[in-house]
């Protein structure tokens, strides 16, 4: 099974075109496909090994793809791009014995950021109370908030993660998915790489689900993986159909793939509601199923080995 979604005339931020990258007889991308819009918390959903980490790595200029293209912003990659994209790769990496803010200054120096901004990331991470404690006698989510506070010292568009929340307690996870929507709050574009799926799926508005370097799914959050019991209808007049389907107050979502619409409905409100309203309306459905899974079946089955 494989779902799409049409992103429209929305702008978008990373353009990924057929990417594809080979390590002797591994395949650990192949032939990727995907874009991310403007404003959007992207995941990148996937078992580890999936290809995720590789992905990044390539539309960050860190390895080379072995085929295949990508584009921000409408353009190759260059040092201008690169100075509007923040990353945070690997394990915060600073210097044990010297304080945050100092750890700070030094990045912005390598950067070239102005250091001005150090006061104002060092706020935006909860961290301005322990700006002068040194980065040893941090906690676990005190060093990652660090290290996005780093990554953001340029001020980026996008922020580009790899496995935020890896190695975390639960309440240094809490930290950091809360950092995470604040930031995006403020009109940031943040790309995510992530094995959990609860994680996707509290901070996420859209996901891309990869198993061994293939995309097997792509779309919006609430679509590609709902929780909720999902309807699927089609009628010879699909436009008609997602016409009415606007109207319906008690249609929580509902997203067109090839010949059916997917939909959820709120709470107390059934497939019988639908048909009602359809026929009321002069629709006559084709075909009207349910599909009950868990969130947990949902991504199983995206992600089974497909023959």
């Amino acid at each position: 099974m494989f779902y799409t979604e049409n992103l429209g005339n929305v702008s978008v931020i990373l353009d990924i075109n057929q990417l594809s990258k080979r390590y002797g007889s591994i395949q650990a991308v192949d032939r990727l496909t995907l874009q991310v819009e403007q404003g959007s918390i992207y995941g990148l959903l996937g078992p580890n090994g999936s290809g995720k980490t590789t992905t990044l790595g390539m539309v960050l200029d860190v390895i080379r793809p072995t085929s295949g293209s990508f584009a921000w912003f409408g353009q190759a990659i260059a040092r201008a791009t690169k100075h509007q994209i923040g990353a945070l790769l690997e394990t915060p990496n600073f210097y044990p014995y010297l304080t945050a803010r100092r750890n700070l200054e030094i990045s912005a120096e390598i950067k070239g950021a102005d250091p001005k901004r150090i006061a104002q990331v060092l706020k935006l991470v909860g961290l301005s109370q322990r700006s002068h404690t040194t980065f040893k006698g941090f906690s676990l989510g005190m060093k990652q908030r660090l290290a996005l506070a780093s990554a953001l010292l340029n001020d980026p568009e996008v922020l580009v993660l790899d496995e935020p929340t890896n190695g975390l307690d639960p309440e240094g996870i809490a930290e950091v998915r809360e950092l995470i929507l604040q930031i995006a709050a403020q009109g940031k574009t943040i790309i995510l790489a992530s094995h959990l799926l609860d994680e996707v799926e509290k901070v996420c508005t859209h996901v891309a689900v990869l198993q061994q370097g293939v995309l097997r799914a792509q779309g919006r959050v609430d679509t590609i993986l709902s929780a909720k019991d999902q309807i699927i209808i089609s009628a010879e007049n699909i436009a008609q159909a997602m016409e009415v389907l606007k109207q319906l107050p008690f249609v929580e979502s509902y997203q067109p793939e090839r010949e059916v619409i997917h939909l959820t409905l709120r709470e107390g409100y059934s497939s019988t509601d639908i048909n009602k309203a359809m026929f009321e309306a002069g629709v006559v459905l084709q075909q009207l199923t349910i599909r009950r899974k868990s969130l947990e079946a949902q991504f199983l089955e995206i992600i089974k080995t497909q023959v």
